[in-house]
């Protein structure tokens, strides 16, 4: 789960974008006194993801609001299903609605679609896994949800790991480096805590990436029989990692090639954001008589 302060930081930053001088129209049309109960209700089926940033935007807005928690973080639910419920005062709770939806409802879809990406691999050794792909200011909420929906995460950024990319291939290679000699000091640099991936795009790369010790392999845009091809050639000296034309209608064929995991930029830069919907359902009698 995220961590507590990182969530409130995500959501008042939320809040301020908001309503950076307070609710003119709360504050106009509602009392003061007024209390109110709203439901967080699934207008279709999905997984759940983000119950306790969702918490979090009501509890910033209004300290004396109370969530109840109908449905977790990475269950499944069905359309019609009531997933937590919130009561408090009135003015807090409309304030706070629009922001605790958009963060659900995005991290909700990112939980369903990355669950239908695992689905689509079950029973092969291939991991789903998101990339940095990500809403800026939202990885640590969209890395959950992916989490949430049964994925795994790749590296959180560029200060987690050492991964070589084709551009910083090409630099090398421009200045006349040997790639195996620049990786192998590369190896030397680097704290003996850190991951060393490499990208590859073509199978004749795959010696001198050997040679150089990296420990994940990552086959870009390869096809089938590449893919297989190069599971085979690595023989399990590293993490084989493939990515690039990766879909729901190709993620099983690229499972079954034998890779260890598989990266899907979608599942963040192209989830729909979930159809969720906060309805009062109750209303006090301070309300309405506006006392």
């Amino acid at each position: 789960m995220t961590d507590r302060r990182e969530i409130e930081r995500i959501v008042g930053a939320a809040l301020d974008e908001d309503a950076p001088w307070g609710d003119l129209t709360s504050e106009t049309l509602i009392p003061a006194a007024a209390t109110a109960t709203a439901e967080l209700v699934a207008r279709e089926p999905g997984v759940l993801s983000g119950i306790e940033v969702f918490a979090a935007a009501f509890r910033l807005v209004e300290a004396r609001t109370v969530l109840d928690r109908l449905a977790a973080d990475g269950e499944h639910f069905t359309a019609g299903q009531t997933l937590a419920r919130v009561t408090g005062p009135a003015r807090g709770i409309l304030t706070a609605e629009r922001v605790a939806l958009n963060l659900v409802q995005r991290m909700s879809g990112v939980a369903t679609l990355t669950a239908r990406y695992v689905a689509a691999v079950a029973g092969t050794r291939a991991r789903i896994v998101d990339t940095r792909k990500t809403t800026p200011g939202l990885r640590s909420l969209e890395r959950q949800a992916v989490r949430d929906g049964g994925g795994r995460n790749h590296r959180r950024s560029l200060s987690d790991a050492i991964m070589a990319k084709d551009n910083h291939l090409a630099v090398l290679t421009a200045g006349g480096q040997d790639l195996a000699t620049a990786l192998r000091a590369a190896r030397e640099r680097m704290p003996h805590t850190a991951h060393l991936e490499v990208e590859v795009d073509r199978l004749d790369q795959l010696d001198a990436v050997l040679a150089g010790g990296a420990d994940t392999i990552m086959l870009d845009n390869f096809d089938l029989a590449a893919l297989r091809e190069g599971v085979a050639r690595i023989g399990g000296r590293a993490v084989v990692e493939a990515s690039g034309g990766v879909s729901l209608d190709t993620v099983g064929d690229i499972a079954a090639t034998g890779v260890d995991v598989i990266s899907v930029g979608a599942l963040t830069h192209s989830a729909r954001a979930l159809d969720l919907g906060l309805d009062v359902v109750i209303e006090t009698s301070d309300a309405r008589e506006g006392r």
